[in-house]
């Protein structure tokens, strides 16, 4: 872990609760932040191999008035794993399902808005085909298109292959491989865009201490088969009416051209795009992104339209 520790002290004058609640079979870990009790303004849902501490930032940005909960996705950080059978059958309505349960079994009413990043913003999309109650929605870094297609789509045919030699080979090397730690620093460098060294050293640490806390290697391959097989796009014309989209200039993931499709494809969408940055928004550009999200719960947003 980096010695820089940034946004320890924001974070630390937030009330946070740490909880767990049985969602289906999945038990799954989930932290409040802001008031203990009262409506849900927030929640958040985390990408693909991360856990809630990578939307910290955001919630150190918005402050502690807010009731804010961010859990654990299943098979990642402290929550347990969707049983295999479900994931076989459903593929991403499992974490979809997961989602609205879990939204129940808090309290999240059809006020409180769901937001997620990345994997997280699929996941989201996902349960609002589904049928989620709520009905304001907000993304960071959405998965707009097939992430194959991306600017870096060779990258992504090198993740495809890296997952499935750590499916093919035996449990203990499997494992080994997943959390090898040269491996994640390669995939921290080529997501950091920041020349600030500092931060950039902080990001890794993030990455060293969080990215290969999952509860199985089968939860990692499924997950990640989730995120290459479907994208926001699919879901488009479900999400919410003025929903936000939080882009990247230099998203590596998916294209600025791709996020203002998708932003036309969803009613009456705000999209902000943050230049200088790419898929780790949440690290790299957290205040500007959270001034995004709280104008955005203040109702202040403007209807449609896009701004840098």
């Amino acid at each position: 872990m980096s010695n820089v520790e940034y946004y320890a002290n924001e974070l630390g004058s937030i009330p946070t609760h740490a909880s767990r609640v049985r969602v289906g079979q999945v038990p799954t870990a989930w932290w409040n932040y802001g008031p203990k009790f009262g409506p849900i303004d927030l929640v958040m849902v985390h990408g693909f191999r991360g856990d809630h501490h990578g939307l910290e930032p955001f919630v150190a940005h918005l402050g502690g008035s807010k009731r804010i909960a961010i859990p654990d996705l299943p098979g990642f950080g402290d929550s347990g794993a969707i049983p295999d059978a479900d994931v076989y059958e459903q593929r991403i309505d499992a974490y979809a399902i997961w989602l609205a349960d879990f939204l129940d079994a808090i309290g999240a009413d059809e006020n409180t808005t769901i937001l997620g990043h990345s994997f997280g913003s699929i996941v989201v999309s996902a349960a609002f085909a589904r049928g989620l109650k709520q009905n304001r929605c907000i993304l960071v870094n959405p998965i707009a298109a097939n992430a194959l297609t991306g600017p870096r789509g060779i990258l992504t045919r090198l993740a495809v292959w890296y997952y499935q030699v750590s499916a093919a080979l035996p449990e203990r090397l499997g494992q080994r491989l997943l959390r090898n730690r040269a491996i994640v620093r390669v995939m921290s460098s080529t997501m950091a865009k920041t020349p600030d060294k500092k931060l950039r050293k902080w990001i890794h640490g993030q990455h060293d201490s969080y990215f290969s806390s999952f509860a199985t290697r089968d939860s990692v391959l499924h997950a990640f088969q989730a995120s290459v097989q479907h994208d926001v796009s699919e879901f488009a014309g479900s999400l919410p009416t003025g929903t936000l989209l939080i882009a990247a200039e230099l998203d590596d993931i998916t294209a600025p051209s791709k996020q203002r499709a998708l932003a036309d494809a969803v009613s009456r969408s705000k999209l902000v795009v943050i230049p200088r940055v790419g898929h780790l928004v949440h690290y790299e550009a957290p205040r500007e992104a959270a001034a995004a999200i709280d104008s955005f719960l203040a109702g202040r947003q403007d209807r449609g339209g896009e701004s840098q």
